[in-house]
């Protein structure tokens, strides 16, 4: 096995790791021009295709550079506008207008991304390689069941990606943070956890405690990281028992990450008609205000604060966590150092 250097390892994780399914934005971002967004260290161009289908490039021309969202989309291509150079999905050079038959024209110049609409969101494969077909995208039942009723909630928060989602795996801190919430206002303030695994990750719970508050996370690997808790919920919000949230994170930059949170509730017939309307007119406002309260407490901690911590029994789920991404991130720097390299000789005119 290669050595890794612990400042790669770092370096990867801060950018997010490959191979991995992640959500870019709400499907609704994205409209009849091209759309620009920088994500998992690519700055990307996103377009549809006169059937709707999404495609995705790294946004720069593979002539000199320019961005090719600003530029026209010809159905699965788009026209690079500094100088015309059509760019199909797959990222080949399809048309060089000044200059036809030139050695440019056929070649895979640009970067092209697997990307696929599912669950009110855009998500893009963060492939190492090239792949002439990704894996599926797999999610927890509640995106995909037709018995769960859901609502896409999409932030940006300005703050190291990780934070976020050890924020997920901390349940501790609803019973603090989040102890004016209707539905976080009861459970003891102190608490005995444990760590259970699970087919496809873990799950972090308080001992003895269920549904009474925020109780457990669980983490979950099926080609995507993904997170899931429930909230109890009160009578007076409504028919489906408890709240469920899936959640996912897709790191920015280094300090900025984008945060999804699916709200879900098993409902169906009238209950599912009256949770929709109770959602939209009574609960959003009340969800909104609890991730508000994780937004502010989050971008108010120094960027180095996980250098300097001091952790106990209740971040147990957290560090589990950690240790898993980074054992990740220490494979795929030791495929990639190990991988044969390939020669690709220039032509030239």
């Amino acid at each position: 096995m290669a050595d890794i250097d612990a400042k790669a390892v770092e370096q990867l994780l801060s950018r997010g790791l490959e191979d991995l399914w992640y959500p870019l934005c709400p499907s609704h971002f994205l409209k009849d021009t091209p759309l620009s967004l920088r994500r998992l260290g690519h700055k990307l161009a996103l377009w549809r295709d006169h059937a709707g289908q999404v495609h995705a490039l790294e946004d720069h021309c593979p002539h000199r550079g320019a961005p090719l969202s600003m530029g026209v989309v010809l159905g699965d291509r788009l026209a690079c506008p500094y100088h015309g150079i059509e760019v199909r999905c797959d990222g080949t050079v399809t048309k060089v207008p000044a200059s036809p038959g030139c050695t440019l024209e056929g070649s895979r110049g640009a970067r092209a991304f697997h990307v696929t609409e599912a669950h009110g969101a855009i998500w893009l494969y963060n492939s190492a390689t090239h792949l002439d077909q990704p894996p599926p995208l797999i999610v927890p039942d509640e995106l995909t069941s037709a018995e769960h009723s859901h609502f896409l909630c999409y932030n940006e928060w300005q703050c190291d990606y990780r934070y976020a989602l050890e924020n997920v795996m901390d349940p501790m801190h609803g019973t603090f943070l989040h102890k004016q919430s209707h539905s976080m206002a009861d459970g003891d303030i102190s608490a005995k956890f444990q760590l259970r695994r699970t087919e496809h990750g873990f799950v972090f719970e308080k001992q003895g405690q269920r549904d009474v508050n925020f109780d457990w996370t669980e983490w979950g690997d099926t080609g995507t990281h993904w997170m899931r808790l429930e909230i109890p919920y009160p009578k007076t919000g409504g028919p489906g028992g408890n709240f469920i949230i899936v959640g996912f994170v897709t790191p920015v930059n280094e300090r900025l990450a984008s945060v999804f949170f699916w709200r879900c509730r098993k409902v169906s017939g009238w209950q599912r008609n009256a949770w929709r309307f109770l959602y939209r007119n009574r609960l959003e406002a009340r969800h909104w205000r609890v991730l508000e309260q994780d937004r502010v407490m989050l971008e108010q901690m120094e960027s180095d604060a996980r250098e300097r911590e001091h952790l106990y029994e209740h971040d147990v789920g957290l560090s589990r966590l950690r240790r898993y991404l980074e054992s990740m991130a220490v494979k795929q720097l030791q495929a990639k150092a190990t991988a044969p390299t390939v020669v690709t000789l220039a032509k030239s005119d």
